[in-house]
């Protein structure tokens, strides 16, 4: 497989406060990563990083396509629109931005545009919502339309921030269904960030866990089996995160 993105001996710091220390892992084309840890651990931050929203003391980042940043990654961050009933832009138009955000001057929305904006709409099913104001939807509505907003640009890597953490167990299910078949049947590279390791196991390949440093990276077979972290989380731990081994 070919590598999408590379962190290398990665160190980042709020002021004097170093955040993660020397971090390194490669998403390979088509990964789809689970980023996890305690809070505080430094899981958006290394997403900052790697979007080039956060400068890095120490370390590289690259990506496959030559780029120096995070400019060919659709983004979905951790907080929704708030639900503002007189925010006065619509559905079509929050999509809108994912595609005039690459645009050089003068930037503009053409037909070709509207096209692919409608389509992304009917792909994850909110193409009777385009008119709507985005205030006035449902948290998981809002997350959809986010997601179209995110993917319209027809990105190699998709970046999440906790997607899901305010969304219902049904709506949260039908979410990362969607993810998923983004990544299998269209390929697409996904780093998603999340609290809840046990469940992320159920859709995600690999994991990366966090905690100023990296202290895992690999499969979850490879996790589950790992003596390594059975030390550091206990077998107990281990045994419930591993959803795939719980006959083991």
């Amino acid at each position: 497989m070919n590598s999408i993105l590379s962190v290398e001996n990665l160190t980042l710091k709020y002021g004097r406060h170093e955040v993660l220390s020397n971090i390194s892992f490669t998403a390979e084309v088509g990964d789809y990563i689970g980023i996890v840890g305690p809070n505080g651990s430094g899981k958006t931050t290394l997403l900052k990083a790697i979007l080039g929203l956060h400068p890095f003391s120490e370390g590289k980042i690259r990506f496959n396509n030559g780029s120096k940043d995070g400019r060919f990654a659709g983004y979905l961050p951790q907080k929704a629109v708030a639900s503002d009933r007189i925010f006065p832009a619509t559905v079509r138009e929050i999509v809108s931005i994912g595609l005039l955000a690459r645009k050089k001057d003068p930037k503009f929305i053409s037909k070709g545009d509207y096209i692919k904006i409608d389509a992304i709409l009917d792909k994850l099913e909110i193409s009777d919502l385009k008119r709507k104001k985005m205030g006035n939807l449902s948290g998981g509505q809002q997350q959809r339309v986010l997601l179209a907003r995110a993917l319209v640009s027809s990105p190699e890597l998709l970046i999440l921030d906790e997607p899901a953490s305010a969304l219902d167990p049904k709506i949260r299910e039908d979410f990362y269904g969607i993810l998923k078949d983004l990544n299998e049947k269209e390929g697409v590279t996904i780093l998603l960030v999340s609290h809840d390791m046990a469940s992320i196991g159920q859709y995600t390949k690999k994991m990366l866990y966090l905690d100023r440093r990296l202290v895992f990276f690999g499969s979850y077979e490879e996790f589950c089996k790992s003596p390594d972290m059975t030390v550091y989380f206990g077998h107990l731990s281990q045994h419930q995160f591993c959803w795939r081994h719980l006959d083991d």
